[in-house]
């Protein structure tokens, strides 16, 4: 008679994800015992990449990281690192407090020095010359008000034509002019430089990215201007598009009425 202890079989696994004994595992491998479930197995572990710290890791800071920083022991060693974070956090502190316009400020003669003369050093100052009831002055008011609405770092103001230019000729209006440095920069007159009584605020922008007075002069933010750029052209092409699908369907709908007159 085959004699053993069974104590042998009944050795506890303590380090297996599931407890078993060896006589459950034996009883397992012949049937008697349902198998174990699956267990779910852990994810390896995959180390984080290192970060290169360097003057484009920096660049990805806010202010707030950079301030931050300021008592990482690992910038601090760099003096290259130290020196660009701080120069950073302070261009970034400078544009966040620049002018910011917004809308389109409404001047007299007396306002004309501090407003447009003495804006401040590279500040473009765009004034439109209007005068009320003007059709064209009307159009090219519109299309202002949402321009400067988009783009706050320009600064946009208007005037009734003869009180900045004593008996300024209506024949000229609406005006354009192109302040910067207490220089005129540049000036348009009528609405043909834009699209006539057709100008959308996309052709105003983009006639006047052309001369380049649509971006950001604060110190620190001029990466920003590509993205002006980008937006500008962008906006300006869908516009042009609408406007010539829009013509085409017109001129189908004028076709069609012709021959319905014909019949």
């Amino acid at each position: 008679v085959l004699q053993c202890d069974m104590a042998e079989y009944h050795t506890i696994y303590k380090n297996r994800k599931v407890e078993t004994t060896e006589w459950d595992d034996i009883q397992r491998s012949i049937g008697n015992l349902p198998e174990l479930p699956k267990q779910a197995e852990p994810s390896p572990y995959t180390p984080e990449p290192d970060v290169v710290r360097n003057k484009e890791w920096l660049e990805t800071k806010s202010t707030q990281e950079l301030e931050d920083l300021e008592d990482d022991s690992e910038v601090q060693d760099d003096r290259f690192l130290e020196e660009y974070r701080a120069k950073r956090l302070a261009e970034m502190k400078a544009g966040a407090v620049g002018p910011k316009y917004g809308s389109v400020l409404s001047i007299g003669s007396a306002d004309w020095v501090r407003e447009v003369t003495n804006a401040g050093k590279g500040q473009f100052v765009i004034a439109h010359l209007y005068k009320d009831g003007n059709a064209g002055c009307q159009v090219l008011s519109k299309a202002l008000d949402q321009v400067a609405e988009k783009y706050p770092g320009t600064k946009f103001v208007k005037i009734v034509s003869t009180e900045c230019i004593p008996n300024y000729p209506d024949a000229n209006l609406p005006t354009l002019l192109v302040y910067r440095d207490t220089d005129v920069h540049k000036q348009f007159v009528g609405l043909g430089p834009f699209a006539g009584y057709n100008t959308t605020p996309e052709d105003v922008a983009f006639v006047l990215h052309q001369i380049g007075c649509l971006g950001v002069a604060n110190p620190g933010e001029e990466r920003k201007n590509d993205a002006v750029s980008e937006r500008v052209k962008r906006e300006y092409l869908e516009s042009l598009l609408e406007r010539m699908s829009r013509a085409a369907v017109d001129e189908d709908e004028g076709d069609t009425d012709s021959d319905i007159d014909s019949d």
